[in-house]
């Protein structure tokens, strides 16, 4: 079994789910639940709503335009922000080793990206923490696969992020969430205290150029503040902030990747595209900002 358990609850009666069979992970009240033949495992609750997340067509277009490098200096900032608060560094305002209840020297860091997608950049902070375990999680059966391919060694689960999480209490060392949904109290609950949730928002000038050519969907202001109180709420203080900014040089073919790759792609038609066909310079703004859980979270 590739799965590793030891990240996963029961998403009915959320008790620990350990290994059954090769192809089975189970609970002790009798709950089961097989490993697809890609060995990840669908762990959805009760009456889950019917929807699939991301499609593949939206998937394809991320991965290329990730695998482009147009989005490095965010996965950059955010290796930045994970090295920084395992290094313990004092700058960090907040940032913190490993607590005493770890042993560092045979524990390996603990990376959950909720909310995975292709799996870019939990790739990229896996490279930077060589032996790290890694969950994949996300609402599309097809993103936790694709993901899975990028991260070896990987755990995916496909799950519903708005719900309880079948993941247990104190798990994470880091929780990852990039342009994804939010479940502050889950959050709170996965992440170990003193443990780090990085969250990626885009900020109102992101993409503007696309706006104007009504390509993409608009931003409210003050979007990185409005998380930050959110997650306050439930224990995490923020520990520090980073703007990613920069021209993004974009030609037809890569404008259509950046909106078919996001939310925007739910809400045209296939006959609706840029009538730019000339090269347009594009914003990307995104905060990058660091929280770290406080041990007074139950």
């Amino acid at each position: 079994m590739s799965i590793d358990s030891t990240w996963l609850r029961c998403p009915n009666c959320f008790h620990d789910l350990e290994p059954v069979t090769e192809r089975v992970l189970g609970c002790e009240f009798g709950h089961r639940f097989d490993l697809s033949k890609h060995h990840s495992v669908t762990l959805l609750p009760p009456r889950a709503p019917r929807t699939i997340g991301d499609d593949r067509q939206m998937l394809e277009a991320r991965a290329e335009l990730l695998e482009s490098g147009a989005y490095a200096p965010i996965a950059e900032a955010l290796v930045a922000a994970m090295q920084a608060w395992r290094a313990g560094d004092a700058s960090g305002a907040g940032l913190s080793q490993l607590d005493s209840s770890r042993d560092d020297a045979s524990t390996a860091t603990r990376i959950a990206d909720l909310g995975c997608g292709t799996g870019y950049y939990a790739d990229a902070l896996r490279h930077a923490a060589p032996g790290a375990s890694i969950l994949l999680a996300d609402r599309s059966p097809a993103a936790v696969r694709m993901a899975m391919r990028a991260v070896s060694g990987s755990t995916g689960v496909v799950l519903d992020l708005w719900r309880p999480l079948p993941i247990r209490d104190d798990t994470a060392d880091i929780a990852l969430n990039v342009f994804a949904p939010r479940n502050p109290p889950e959050y709170a609950r996965i992440v170990r205290p003193r443990g780090m949730l990085l969250v990626v928002v885009p900020t109102s000038v992101h993409f503007e150029e696309l706006r104007r050519l009504g390509a993409a969907l608009d931003i409210p202001e003050g979007k990185a503040e409005s998380v930050s109180a959110q997650l306050s709420e439930v224990g995490f203080a923020k520990a520090g902030s980073t703007r990613v900014e920069y021209p993004l040089v974009a030609d037809a073919e890569t404008r259509e990747l950046l909106v078919d790759m996001g939310p925007a792609a739910h809400h045209r038609t296939d006959g609706e595209r840029s009538a730019a066909s000339d090269a347009l310079s594009v914003t990307v703004s995104v905060d990058v900002v660091t929280f770290v859980r406080s041990p007074a979270v139950q």
